[in-house]
């Protein structure tokens, strides 16, 4: 069983690793993952909500079980208001009182440094000057409580976070200003100058990671700018049909079965069926295709699409969570709630980075100490290392760039389940796919035309849909759809018979009798030349079935109809090989058809007459070779999706295949197979990027704080750089939103 937890008090990455561990340590929790992103926990196994609730909470922290809502009651506008940035706008305010603030203790403290004048009571008395720093430092700390709160009640609990070292560092500064202005009163004045105080220290330190954390939160809230612009598109209100009469009604009282209508330029409040009327729709929201769709009655229609011509009128088939744009949703919010298995070492590194921090900030003031140096100077290297190191760089390096990677391919209609499909869909070395709907359409198409004798092609065609329209085999479809096209009328025929196995029989209303079926029907009853014989051979040798059509006694010709690849599932194949990827195709087609289809895709390999569960095998087989992706979209392709390393399913297919997937594509072209990949290497490379330069400024800084190369870093500079890091990380992160998944780097 899984379940989702909202979690409060995170701060860093720190944080985020407590509450993992200590949930993990409970009997009956097989896995657990938290997202400092999200503020999310996904939990698996048997454990009691309860148990987790509470070992949360004792570990210092809040969690609540989200517990899923009615459809019919969740509204677009409270799903956008969970993604908007609330934690902006607070640190906003918090930021400009406290440079106000700070500016004025920036005056006393360093304005004589700059000639600036001083009020003549301030003048040479140093302690009015140590007062008045004192005041304002105490202000800024107070509107920067939070730090002090949630690093001090962390410590408590044995879970130092990075609250815990900002905290630590101001509240050493001002203690120790506060020693040396007490100091001062006492008749010391002599020992201390007003160049001792650190009270600007104080200010500067929370002042300067404020701005750093809301940086973050800004950046931070920017990677959801792909769900948001879903949401956006997604209307507030539905006209539905009640007693007859159009009436207006705010999305969430929309029920399964209620019949709605929807104008020229309206977005479709819920998914539907159509029961009347048609359209072209707009489904770029949700597959990223800009081409409209043409609908007709029985089609099925998505919330948040755009109806662009025609009225039409549908019946509601899902609402509220069970539509396809809130499944979007869930999908990238589960994949920002699970961890890439590339964050184990960052997380590894941060269960043990702020108390290892502190252990070092300590043991620099010992050093420096012991080298000789005032203990003013040797608690200023020591403040500077706790308000340099950052462990909210590493804890935001994977995270960051799932959200974004997740968004921008829900964007463009590939939908990564968890954070692990989009790191191992990039690491893949072969693409098995499967034939029917994923390399072809699917659907038969009429490929080759052969009249005989004196028949002229449209009066092949014509006698053709005559016969076929009353059948409803697939490949009578085919014929059907192409005289259609063609813009081609059937006679009127009577006493219409199928032969099942063998064809069609019927007369039109002159008295002829006309046949159509197979090659080996018809040449066993008709008489067929050689010629013909030996076309109907090489159509059959291309993967073709061809179909025999007789007027009375008379050949009249061959229409071949094939199941054809789409149209750019050669260009898919070849951008895969390319990305060096080997690509093979299964099939339960004979040999002959399937190595046709085979050579016009230009696949690598080609296994041909696979029973459905025989595919799982075949995959097991491969994955001796390297990374397997199972690319399918039928039910008989769902054990081999779920045996495979990377399951992805094209999604005009089955539920089934979806469930059983990693990843869905849902434009249904394979097109999007090489696409995902470029998205998870580039993503990759991303994490990789941020995780260098999170160790890197650690590695760096932390000895540059503590004076080991010859420097002193004043710790103003360290909150500086502290404040940065993480901005840089998720700025990083952010690039990915131009990254070109249908062009860019392999």
């Amino acid at each position: 069983m899984s379940e989702q937890y909202n979690i409060t008090g995170m701060s860093c990455a720190a944080c985020s690793a407590r509450v993992e561990r200590v949930v993990k340590k409970l009997p009956g929790v097989t896995s657990c993952a938290v997202s400092l992103l999200t503020n999310s926990m996904n939990v698996e196994g048997t454990a009691k909500s309860s148990d987790i609730i509470a070992a949360v909470e004792k570990a210092g922290y809040g969690a609540s079980l989200k517990i899923p809502e009615q459809p019919a009651k969740i509204s677009h506008s409270q799903e956008e208001d969970a993604l908007k940035d609330h934690e902006t706008p607070i640190l906003k305010r918090r930021l400009i009182a406290s440079v106000i603030f700070l500016i004025a203790l920036m005056y006393f403290s360093m304005g004589h440094m700059l000639n600036l004048p001083l009020p003549s009571f301030f003048v040479n008395n140093n302690i009015a000057q140590g007062l008045a720093q004192l005041l304002l430092a105490a202000i800024i700390m107070v509107i920067n409580q939070k730090f002090f709160v949630s690093g001090f009640s962390s410590l408590i609990h044995f879970a130092p976070n990075m609250d815990t070292l900002v905290a630590m560092g101001s509240f050493a500064s001002f203690i120790w200003s506060v020693y040396v202005l007490f100091m001062m009163t006492g008749g010391n004045a002599g020992s201390f100058s007003t160049s001792d105080f650190y009270f600007e220290s104080a200010g500067m330190i929370l002042t300067l990671i404020t701005v750093g954390k809301m940086l973050e939160a800004k950046s931070k809230g920017r990677t959801t700018d792909a769900l948001k612009s879903l949401m956006k598109l997604a209307p507030k209100t539905a006209t539905i049909i009640r007693n007859n009469q159009e009436i207006t009604v705010p999305v969430e009282q929309v029920m399964k079965g209620t019949i709605f209508v929807v104008r020229p330029g309206e977005n479709i409040p819920v998914d539907g069926i159509i029961i009347e009327g048609t359209s072209a729709v707009n489904e770029s929201a949700l597959t990223g295709e800009s081409i409209p769709v043409d609908k007709a009655k029985g089609d099925f229609v998505s919330a948040a699409t755009l109806n662009q011509s025609g009225f039409i009128k549908c019946e509601a088939a899902r609402v509220g969570q069970d539509t396809t744009l809130s499944q979007i949703i869930k999908m990238v919010s589960d994949a920002a709630a699970t961890k890439a298995p590339v964050s184990k070492i960052a997380d590894k590194v941060c269960g043990i980075f702020v108390p290892s921090v502190i252990f070092v900030a300590v043991i620099v003031v010992a050093g420096w100490l012991i080298a000789g140096k005032t203990f003013g100077d040797a608690l200023s290297y020591g403040i500077a290392v706790l308000v340099i190191s950052c462990p909210c760089a590493l804890g935001l390096a994977t995270p960051v760039a799932v959200m974004v990677a997740s968004g921008m391919g829900a964007k463009n209609g590939i939908l990564f389940k968890t954070a692990a499909s989009l790191e191992q869909t990039g690491k893949i070395n072969i693409a098995a796919l499967d034939k029917t709907g994923t390399i072809t359409s699917g659907e038969p198409k009429v490929t080759d035309i052969l009249t005989a004798g004196d028949c002229l092609e449209e009066e092949l065609v014509k006698l053709a849909y005559s016969l076929e329209a009353k059948s409803e085999h697939p490949l009578a479809r085919a014929v059907v759809d192409y005289a259609k096209e063609k813009g081609i009328k059937a006679r009127d025929v009577e006493n219409f018979t199928a032969l099942p196995g063998n064809g069609l029989t019927a007369n039109f209303n002159d008295g002829s009798i006309i046949t159509g079926g197979s090659v080996k029907f018809i040449s066993e009853k008709y008489s067929v030349s050689e010629k013909f014989m030996r076309n109907a051979d090489n159509l059959a040798q291309n993967g073709k079935t061809p179909l025999m059509f007789v007027r009375d006694d008379e050949l009249m010709g061959i229409i071949a109809v094939a199941d054809v690849i789409k149209p750019d599932s050669k260009e898919a194949v070849k951008e895969l090989q390319s990305m060096g990827i080997k690509v093979v195709m299964l099939t339960g087609d004979n040999e002959r058809t399937a190595k046709s289809i085979g050579e016009q895709a230009g696949v690598d390999d080609v296994i041909a007459g696979v029973l459905p569960d025989g595919k799982e095998s075949v995959i097991r087989e491969l994955q001796k070779s390297g990374k397997v992706a199972m690319v399918g979209d039928g039910i008989n392709d769902a054990p081999a999706l779920t045996r495979a390393d990377i399951g992805i399913a094209i999604g005009a297919g089955t539920d089934t295949a979806i469930d059983a997937a990693d990843v869905v594509l849902m434009k249904s072209t394979l097109k999007d197979v090489p696409a995902a990949v470029r998205l998870s290497r580039s993503a990759l490379r991303n994490i990789h990027e941020n995780l260098f330069w999170a160790f890197i400024y650690n590695v760096i800084g932390i000895p540059l704080a503590a004076g080991l190369w010859g420097w002193k870093l004043d710790p103003m500079f360290g909150a500086a750089a502290m404040s940065l890091s993480s901005f840089c990380v998720v700025t990083n992160a952010l690039r990915l939103n131009l990254f070109n998944i249908y062009g860019g780097k392999k």
